[in-house]
């Protein structure tokens, strides 16, 4: 059971927050230490987060014969046009210093017989550069060597059970963070958290979507607080879509890492066909916006797209257990049989904006990992560079924060007033809307129509919202990834747009977004909806 927070003495000073308890979240405050950081966590410490079901791994160049400037170049030509090329570089040549990090902390990365760290290559890297633990558990093992060395921290102190709701803005100024408790038995108490430096590290936004391998806690909602407050968002229309999620009928959706591709896997139709062969050069390499297209063009079909492993026999157990155990709970042998797959909601490459140093547009804000859009992702994120960029931007916002503050102290809680949020079953029914809504009308693939159709919606389920603060969040979220989607006339990378099938020149370049401008060419959009729809009934009368 989660305990209530206990009021303490009133300091001198308001202390430093990071909101979010993956990997960037923890990382950012081991690397703050001495300084006292309070790190709010939504689920207990240890549980739930992003990070924890990384399967791929990390990857830096640190492999004999390879460079970060390789590793930077694929990261451009992956991201599609848009990446900012100096965020690429600055990340791959801090790549060795991080991983080398991580290794003190004692994550136990896979070596060889000799005793040197083993690199794989995975989808769209030139070089083997991915560093991995027992195949497909990097996730999970980096979170338990950051958590052991967080609780050894005294300068760390956890704050389980909330979420943040709303960022405190003074003067033009985030001072502070609305929390509201999401563990049972103080479900719906609200507190406000005081900080001189806020950091929001509160992973993706999958839950937005049907169909993600995001876990449930991945709602958007960092991203949503800080446009509220005025923050820039950037390129939040690009959703990258995982192309094999492991389709059994589970939510979130397990997933079935593209190492295996790496290692040979490949993917076919219910014929047995290997699609991706006449599709790309790299066939199942190829950048995932490709293949996930192509897999989603299989499915709906009827076809189906499955992932053929077989060639594995025995190493698939001992090389992927986290895969080998999801596929036989579901009643799969994937000795025997090929995978069924769907691509998922994964990885949200936009964001809120920042610079190199984690500083996002609104004084006080600091954002990294997964809801920050740091430019290093473009249109397209390149595999296993998503925890790379958690912990070389982590390790930037903690020197900038202990760089520029005073020595902080930590502020007491104080208990807000307001009624307690019960959730209602017109809520719950609102989030499918949502969720559902997102998944078929900005979706892998979109297009004008369904773009404004979805702007209707999540219109019309704002105004329904009422007091559920979460979802009035994840709306707003909603809002701005469709709203930059219909703005971008073209496809690029991870933004697929059926009526507009080719990238453009002239739209090279990053999109930026505050939540006016989202309101904005919601309310044209709609307006022009409505406006052509009686000229059509009169076409057919």
């Amino acid at each position: 059971m989660i305990e209530a927070p206990k009021a303490v003495r009133r300091p001198v000073s308001d202390g430093i927050v990071i909101v979010g308890a993956g990997l960037a979240g923890l990382f950012t405050a081991l690397k703050l230490a001495p300084l006292p950081v309070t790190v709010v966590s939504a689920a207990r410490f240890g549980e739930g987060g992003s990070s924890f079901w990384a399967q791929a791994g990390i990857a830096a160049a640190i492999a004999e014969g390879d460079t970060p400037e390789a590793h930077a170049a694929d990261t451009i030509v992956a991201g599609a046009g848009i990446v900012d090329e100096k965020i690429a570089f600055l990340m791959a040549r801090e790549a060795r210093e991080r991983i080398q990090d991580l290794l003190a902390y004692g994550v136990p990365f896979d070596r060889d017989l000799e005793g040197h760290l083993s690199l794989a290559r995975e989808a769209a890297h030139g070089r083997n550069r991915i560093l991995h633990v027992k195949g497909d558990t990097a996730g999970s093992a980096i979170m338990a060597a950051l958590i052991d060395a967080v609780r050894r921290t005294p300068s760390i102190e956890v704050l389980e059970g909330f979420a943040a709701r709303d960022l405190i803005v003074d003067d033009g100024r985030v001072a502070g963070v609305e929390l509201e408790a999401v563990a049972a038995n103080i479900f719906g108490m609200r507190l406000s958290l005081p900080a001189s430096a806020v950091v929001l590290a509160t992973g993706g936004a999958g839950q937005i979507y049907a169909i993600t391998t995001n876990p449930r806690a991945a709602r958007g909602e960092g991203i949503a607080i800080a446009a509220r407050a005025g923050a820039i968002i950037a390129d939040a229309e690009f959703m990258q879509f995982h192309p094999t999620a492991i389709n059994i009928g589970r939510d979130p959706a397990p997933l079935a890492t593209e190492a295996l591709r790496g290692e040979g896997a490949t993917l076919i139709n219910g014929r047995g066909e290997r699609f991706m062969r006449a599709l790309h050069d790299d066939a199942e390499l190829a950048p995932r916006d490709i293949v996930a297209r192509a897999v989603y063009r299989e499915v709906t079909s009827g076809r189906g797209a499955f992932l053929n492993c077989r060639h594995l026999g025995a190493n698939l157990a001992a090389h992927f257990p986290t895969v080998s155990a999801i596929c036989r709970e579901a009643g799969i042998d994937p000795m025997k049989e090929a995978i069924p797959i769907a691509p998922a909601a994964h990885y949200d490459m936009g964001g809120i904006l920042t610079d190199a140093e984690g500083r996002s547009s609104v004084d006080g804000l600091w954002a990294c990992g997964e809801v920050a859009s740091t430019g290093a992702h473009g249109a397209n994120r390149l595999a296993s560079n998503s925890l790379l960029e958690a912990v070389v931007f982590g390790a930037r916002v903690a020197a900038n924060i202990a760089g520029t503050l005073p020595t902080p102290l930590r502020q007491p809680l104080r208990r807000a007033a307001g009624p307690v949020r019960v959730t209602s079953k017109q809520s719950a029914r609102a989030l499918q809307t949502l969720r559902t809504t997102m998944a078929a009308e900005v979706g892998v693939i979109r297009d004008a129509q369904s773009l404004t159709a979805a702007l209707a919606t999540i219109g019309a389920l704002e105004a329904e919202a009422g007091g559920d603060r979460s979802l009035a969040n994840m709306l707003t979220t909603a809002k701005l990834v469709t709203a930059a989607a219909l703005n971008r006339r073209e496809s690029r990378g991870a933004h697929f747009r059926s009526d507009y099938p080719q990238a453009s020149d002239a739209l090279a370049r990053r999109s930026f977004l505050r939540l006016a401008d989202a309101d904005a060419i919601a309310r044209e959009a709609i307006d022009m909806r409505r406006s052509a729809a009686p000229r059509l009934a009169l076409v057919h009368a």
